[in-house]
């Protein structure tokens, strides 16, 4: 019969072995949060990308539409011999092509958000705008892109894009 425990048998850890595991467990969270913060940034990238593809095939679309139906292009500012829409809001909420009383065409279902301000709010640029100029003329949307002032992960600033 054995008298008292011995050390064999007892359970738990010792502080040294919680203080290694403590630590390792520090390295790795340090090397996770700015990977994940990469990896948010890259996927907000990949969505504005996205909705700047959206909507600038829906712009070439209802150009190429007013070009080929000259009843649609009537109904456009005399002065905008591009074509382009005159409005964003046109593209989701239907340009009247004159056809019939009612007839619209819609270029998207609704205005993508941006996803770096969380609005469907853009700027425009018209045609006639001079390069790298921020305002615009109002006369027609050549281009969109957006307001955010933060810098992409390859360097170039996002209101280049």
């Amino acid at each position: 019969m054995r008298h008292g425990r011995s050390r064999g048998h007892e359970r738990g850890l010792t502080l040294i072995e919680l203080v290694s595991c403590s630590a390792i467990i520090l390295v790795l969270a340090s090397v996770a949060v700015p990977v994940a913060n990469t990896w948010v940034k890259r996927r907000k990238e990949i969505e504005l990308r996205q909705s700047l593809r959206e909507i600038r095939a829906a712009i070439d679309r209802f150009q190429s539409d007013v070009e080929h139906n000259p009843s649609m292009g009537m109904k456009l500012n005399g002065t905008n011999e591009e074509k382009y829409p005159e409005k964003l809001d046109w593209l989701y909420q239907g340009f009247d092509v004159g056809d019939a009383v009612g007839t619209k065409v819609k270029y998207l279902r609704r205005l993508p958000l941006d996803p770096l301000t969380g609005k469907a709010d853009w700027v425009t640029r018209s045609s006639r705008d001079k390069p790298g100029s921020f305002g615009t003329d109002g006369m027609n949307i050549f281009d969109v892109h957006t307001k955010s002032k933060a810098v992409a992960l390859d360097g170039t600033p996002y209101a280049q894009w």
